[in-house]
């Protein structure tokens, strides 16, 4: 590998290398981007530098690498510290956004329920189940323009980075964010106007055409 300051290895479909690159736009480092071929021809670099979960993001700093979009993001505001914090400095308020950062996990958990094809009372309750985690951070919103405050940042990071994908789960789980969770629906509309966001985050339509052929391949279209 040439040596560069500063890579990503990831997916153009990945919410977790979406994150990543966010955070670098945010600080505005310039870096190379290397687009992995997930999840059946992953390279030889990306299983070296991740031994244990063999997953993207990775990001590779002055020939270090740190793995986990999350961690990286921490890593990425504490490398660049004059430039966009993306944490708070005060402690409890940094426990509060890590905590709110993680909870964008559950995104992912529960919009896989609405993937895989469930059907009838099992597929209204992901449904619920999606509504009511969305709700719980409109919730954490409240009057405010981004998570923490007047600026973006760490948790507004984590989340708007499945904005991508909500097309799809708006689409299989059949609601609308704009008319469940209005508040949201700004905010997430606020972000989209970010040139950091905008530019990062992979087409709507793109998204939902691999997801039905992913799930054509496991048989779960009708």
């Amino acid at each position: 590998m040439e040596e560069t300051e500063v890579v990503v290895l990831g997916w153009q479909l990945s919410m977790f290398s979406a994150k990543v690159r966010i955070a670098l736009a945010e600080k505005g480092i310039k870096y190379e981007y290397r687009q992995e071929d997930i999840p059946h021809n992953k390279s030889p670099l990306l299983l070296k530098l991740n031994p244990v979960y063999k997953k993207i993001p990775v990001l590779i700093h002055n020939g270090r690498h740190v793995c986990e979009s999350k961690i990286i993001v921490e890593y990425i505001d504490e490398t660049w510290k004059d430039k966009s914090p993306l944490l708070p400095s005060d402690p409890y308020l940094r426990s509060q956004a890590r905590f709110w950062a993680d909870y964008t996990d559950k995104i992912y958990e529960i919009g896989m329920k609405l993937i895989m094809g469930l059907k009838g009372e099992e597929m209204e309750k992901a449904r619920q189940e999606f509504l009511g985690c969305l709700k719980v951070f409109e919730g954490e919103l409240g009057e405010k323009p981004f998570f923490m405050g007047d600026a973006f940042g760490h948790v507004d990071i984590a989340l708007i980075s499945y904005y991508h994908h909500f097309y799809t789960y708006e689409t299989l789980g059949n609601f609308s964010l704009k008319n469940e969770c209005p508040k949201l629906f700004a905010w997430a509309t606020k972000c989209m106007k970010r040139e950091s966001v905008s530019t990062i985050l992979t087409d709507p339509n793109i998204i939902y055409e691999a997801i039905i052929m992913f799930r054509k391949s496991m048989n779960l279209e009708d």
